[in-house]
């Protein structure tokens, strides 16, 4: 074969890889857009599924507005959570004079419009409500305490944190009236009929308590080992003075072992109960637990 045969020979065939490459080329794009298409396809109609299954199915268990594969994992960190939990375990604590006052929480539930001095606090669930009342703005029988009732208790006092959940947190010296205190002296009924005894038979109180601001407006829901711990306070003192109307005059809940949006302002009424209660930022997406 010549010498210009075989150059042809090579250039024609050169020519062919070309076009070859370039139709594989056009190929290889066509294919990964198709691809591409169909993964966006598929995780689109994934998600829209997961955001759609209907509550309660089996498939699906939806609580306020968050689709059940993100409440799983709120609930994984629950777990995690209340394994660690010990009443042994407190809130670390620090010198009075780092306390501040701290910065303000959501006001919902502290309308501007309040009077301290007709405030009474509401009980539902006790054992005993021999002296419970209804009113016309409440038709439901309860215990009804004015604050001199839960200031005459056994007074305590610590220097904790008050964390957000945002990230933020701020030191500040409460002062009330231990809830575990409170529980003996007004006591949900036990299960097995018993005295209560908080050392000994947790399991044989309501599970729950429920606490709400008097207008109903803002809600949480403890669990009742949390309600109980050491640190959990019914507070009408900050730093010494008596709680201000912008942090929940006449009576809020301090709970250092929780984030700040457990630790309500201005306690309306306090529940026991074997029902799993609802809580305002959980229905928006947040931890139930919401231990920290």
């Amino acid at each position: 074969m010549s010498e210009r045969k075989v150059e042809r020979t090579a250039s024609q065939s050169e020519a062919l890889t070309d076009e070859e490459a370039e139709r594989q080329i056009r190929r290889k794009s066509r294919r990964s857009f198709l691809l591409g298409a169909v993964t966006v396809a598929v995780a689109g109609s994934g998600w829209w599924k997961l955001r759609s299954l209907a509550p309660g199915s089996k498939e699906a268990q939806d609580l306020g507005d968050v689709a059940w594969p993100f409440r799983r994992a709120l609930e994984t960190n629950e777990k995690l959570s209340r394994a660690y939990f010990r009443d042994g375990r407190p809130a670390p604590t620090f010198p009075r004079k780092e306390a501040k006052e701290p910065r303000l929480n959501a006001q919902v539930g502290l309308p501007e419009e309040f009077d301290p001095a007709a405030w009474k606090l509401s009980l539902l669930g006790l054992k005993d409500m021999s002296a419970a009342t209804a009113t016309d703005e409440d038709p439901t029988p309860a215990v009804r305490l004015p604050i001199e009732a839960i200031k005459a208790f056994p007074k305590a006092d610590m220097t904790v944190e008050l964390k957000c959940i945002e990230g933020w947190a701020d030191v500040v010296n409460w002062g009330g009236t231990p809830f575990a205190e409170f529980l003996k002296r007004y006591p949900p009924p036990t299960k097995s009929g018993k005295p209560v005894d908080l050392d000994n038979r947790l399991d044989d109180l309501p599970q729950y308590v429920a606490l709400e601001t008097p207008d109903g407006e803002y809600y949480v829901g403890l669990d009742i080992a949390s309600a109980v711990h050491p640190q959990t306070l019914l507070c009408y003192e900050m730093n010494g003075e008596d709680l201000p109307l912008n942090h929940g005059a006449p009576l809020r809940l301090a709970i250092p072992v929780k984030y700040g949006i457990k630790n309500l302002q201005r306690i309306g009424t306090i529940r026991y109960t074997d029902e799993r209660p609802k809580d305002y930022w959980a229905e928006r997406g947040y931890d139930w637990y919401a231990g920290h």
